[in-house]
């Protein structure tokens, strides 16, 4: 990902406008800077005066966004806006910045909360901006980007903006008011661009536009440029895979003077922009800037022709129809606007329903009206072929669950209200359309003004004798409480014994004296990981899925053991015995465990943020250096715990940033004991089979002799040097040869005392990064005796312990 967004910031120019910017700058505040509603300021304006941040008026109150400036001479258009669908505002409210974030205090309720912060709580905002881009962005003391606004978009997309995969937009609710709406444009994990509707009947949400790149075994991101082209980025290699503009329609005659436009153009006097509309259809705009103030919009293009397409532009039982390049709503004969300021909800009957009498008897009852030429997408109940038209509607009206009927090419098909996604199609009055509908409805009400129903509607029910009710009633309660009571006793006679086998198998893994864990079931881990299907990661022994526990309370991580038997036994006993009975913040807690005939399967607590590996090698953002020398003490302390505060001590033998994951709180945790090697007793050493990851093993692993402590210490030295550089050890994707080793190139740094240009543009502590460095120097020397024990690295991390400088690591340590 980090890949796809270089290539992106040099595709838009917006993006060097994202670069950092003078603190005293038009566009930038600092920490204490505060606005509110009504009284100045209200809000802060980008360096051109184009784009504005603040409060806005919305419904009886305010909320926060940023807009298009019109200057007073056209409407502001707000693409981006915070917590949309939280109530109005009051005008009391106030937005403060601190070092959390963006403060909002809400005036009259006295609640506050932020709505804006990085999503590592331990780094502390300095300063924010308000960008040409129409980016809204926080920054760090060294003016890294912690948060953007372009991350969270509403409904629209901005010139220089991307869509994530797996992200989406949701169109607003009306044109006035900027709360979440019924629709929603998906960046698919298939590589396909979707439109669908929300809140819409289950049996046709399905969608109405797409990109159709679906299929191609890849994902995308979409990015709209800043010279007004959508454009789907793999997310693998940064190519463009596809501009899709040429899927959109163009608008004609349209903008705030009715002239024609059609093209992409790029100017510095133009923005582009692309909007998920209120009326479910894409579209790209242009604003063109004039030099007296304002801008003039116009519509570019559209990914829908005609608006009466998108499923769930009209609400139920009323009806799309097109003309003059316009889509209009009206309701069905026999319905009104359920809202007539809202007509997006559908339509209601406007007669009472009469009582059913079925055949012939319904005829006085109700009526059937014909429309030529209309269509829907409700699913039918019943369908019947070969027939008239005549005979169609005959039989609609005599049906008491026909309430809508649709005839076409000798197919009647039956329907209940209510209907959806209704389309009148062109020639909607030709009569030799071959398709009809009927629509049923009531001619007059049957129930009196004091809403009784006459005598002869009402059905005849016998009157039956009392005695005898109250003796089958008795009978029954009987009955079900002797067969509740068998049924309980086959149960619990089946839980036990199942138990006691389950404890049996369990006693002979020799595994019940060390435990106090939760024992699963199979079947229950299965249920809690909806059949094992969405994998979180694989090892060497099997695959994670994620679940959850207690309704969906709890989510856990679920390890199935999938080798052979012999080898899943021995990895499930030593992962067994080594977390068992270990506590501690610097590990993965274990919860449970399922030993159930020859399955095997742990249960994890849930680790939200990922690896470290994605942290340092991933993501865009790298953790500034505080946060770093925290996840190196955090992990450092995990390791003393398992070598030298356990009951029976662990090699864990493969430590990397893959086995480092991080919690809600950021804070890191070391995983997967599934290569632990346990030492009993006094025994300090150990034979074993090679393992480990290369890149991270220790020397000895390859030279066939007793195995320590000290190759759980050259990993950690590796880790930590990855850590306090957020890069890999060995890249050979750098442009001087003398940088593709890492350890060696820090240790020539540090000799010549030049660690500093290693971190340009960082505020580091120049005392804290040589320390750390001739820790990880160490901790990678080629003769395990030559590496400190865990205990002593702690306490050199931790200031306690002097350091000398360290031999020069061999090729062998590399």
């Amino acid at each position: 990902m980090a890949a796809v967004w270089s290539l992106l910031m040099l595709l838009s120019s917006f993006f060097v406008a994202r670069g950092v910017e003078d603190k005293h700058s038009k566009g930038t505040i600092g920490l204490g800077y505060s606005l509110s509603p009504l009284t100045p300021p209200t809000s802060l304006a980008s360096p051109s005066g184009r784009f504005a941040f603040g409060f806005y008026s919305q419904g009886n109150g305010f909320s926060i966004g940023v807009w298009l400036e019109g200057n007073g001479k056209t409407d502001n258009k707000v693409v981006w806006t915070a917590n949309r669908d939280d109530p109005p505002l009051h005008a009391t409210a106030t937005l403060t910045l601190n070092e959390k974030g963006l403060l909002l205090s809400s005036g009259v309720s006295g609640e506050n909360k932020v709505i804006a912060y990085p999503n590592d709580s331990a780094v502390n905002v300095f300063s924010a901006s308000m960008l040409d881009s129409g980016n809204f962005v926080l920054y760090n003391k060294v003016n890294h980007t912690i948060w953007e606004s372009f991350e969270h978009p509403t409904d629209t997309l901005l010139g220089g903006q991307a869509l994530l995969t797996g992200h989406w937009l949701i169109s607003s609710s009306s044109e006035k008011d900027h709360s979440g709406g019924r629709f929603l444009l998906s960046m698919q994990g298939d590589g396909n661009l979707v439109l669908y509707p929300l809140d819409v009947d289950d049996d046709i949400t399905t969608a109405y536009w797409a990109t159709d790149t679906g299929g191609v075994h890849r994902s995308f991101l979409l990015f709209f440029n800043s010279t007004g082209f959508l454009q789907l980025i793999d997310n693998i290699d940064s190519s463009i895979y596809r501009e899709i503009n040429s899927r959109f329609y163009p608008e004609v005659s349209y903008n705030d003077h009715n002239e024609n436009t059609t093209t992409t153009t790029s100017n510095d006097s133009i923005v582009h922009s692309a909007s998920l509309d209120v009326d479910g259809n894409f579209r790209l705009y242009t604003h063109q800037f004039e030099p007296s103030g304002g801008f003039r919009t116009s519509r570019v293009s559209r990914a829908l022709e005609d608006s009466c397409k998108v499923i769930g532009f009209c609400g139920i039982n009323s009806y799309c129809t097109f003309n003059d390049d316009r889509a209009y709503r009206a309701c069905l004969p026999g319905t009104d606007f359920i809202d007539p300021q809202r007509n997006t909800l559908g339509c209601k009957r406007n007669y009472s329903e009469a009582h059913c009498k079925g055949g012939k008897d319904n005829i006085p009852l109700y009526d059937i009206t014909l429309l030529q030429n209309m269509v829907w997408h409700t699913g039918i109940f019943y369908s019947e072929e070969l027939m008239s038209m005549s005979a169609c509607r005959q039989t609609c009206l005599e049906d008491c669950n026909c309430e809508a009927a649709q005839f076409s090419d000798g197919v009647c098909r039956k329907q209940k209200l209510p209907l959806w996604h209704l389309l009148r199609q062109q020639g909607a009055n030709d009569e030799s359309s071959t398709s009809t509908a009927f629509l049923k409805m009531g001619i007059r009400s049957l129930e009196a003004d004091d809403g009784a129903v006459p005598d002869e509607l009402k059905p005849n029910i016998e009157r039956k004798d009392p005695t005898l009710k109250i003796l089958l009633l008795t009978f029954s309660l009987v009955a079900c409480s002797c067969a509740l009571l068998a049924i309980s006793g086959v149960f619990i006679f089946k839980f036990r014994v199942l138990r006691y086998k389950r404890l049996l198998e369990i006693g002979n893994l020799g595994l019940t004296g060390e435990l106090t864990l939760t024992s699963f079931s199979y079947n229950e881990l299965k249920r809690a990981t909806n059949g094992f299907k969405e994998e979180l990661g694989k090892g060497s022994f099997g695959a994670v899925y994620k679940g959850s526990l207690n309704r969906g309370r709890n989510l856990i991580a679920v390890k199935r053991l999938e080798k052979l038997v012999e080898e899943g036994e021995r990895e499930f006993q030593a992962e067994m015995r080594a977390i068992g009975r270990a506590h501690h913040k610097n590990l993965v807690r274990l919860l449970g465990y399922c030993a159930e005939d020859s399955k095997r399967v742990l249960v994890y607590e849930y680790m939200g943020n990922g690896s470290l590996a994605d942290l340092l090698f991933k993501s865009r953002q790298s953790p500034d250096w505080d946060e770093r020398t925290r996840i190196a003490l955090d992990v450092a302390r995990g390791i003393l715990y398992l070598h030298e505060e356990c009951e029976t001590p662990v090699i864990h033998c493969d430590i990397k940033p893959q086995n480092i994951l991080m919690d809600d709180y950021w804070r890191a945790k070391i995983s997967d004991f599934g290569l632990a090697k346990l030492l009993m007793g006094d025994h300090t050493r150990t034979f074993t089979v090679v393992r480990g990851t290369r890149g991270y093993m220790a020397p000895e692993w390859h030279k066939n002799v007793p195995i320590s402590a000290k190759a759980d210490i050259y990993s950690y030295g590796i880790v930590l040097l990855e850590t306090v550089f957020c890069r890999r050890n060995l890249d050979t994707t750098v442009s001087n040869p003398e940088e593709i080793i890492l350890s060696v190139l820090v240790y020539k740094c540090l000799v010549e005392k030049k660690l500093d240009k290693l971190v340009l543009g960082e505020e580091v502590d120049k005392k804290s990064l040589e320390r750390m460095v001739m820790v990880t120097l160490w901790c990678i020397q080629d003769e395990p005796a030559l590496r400190p024990s865990i205990k002593t690295v702690v306490m050199m991390l931790e200031g306690i312990t002097d350091i000398c400088v360290p031999p020069c690591p061999t090729a062998s340590s590399i």
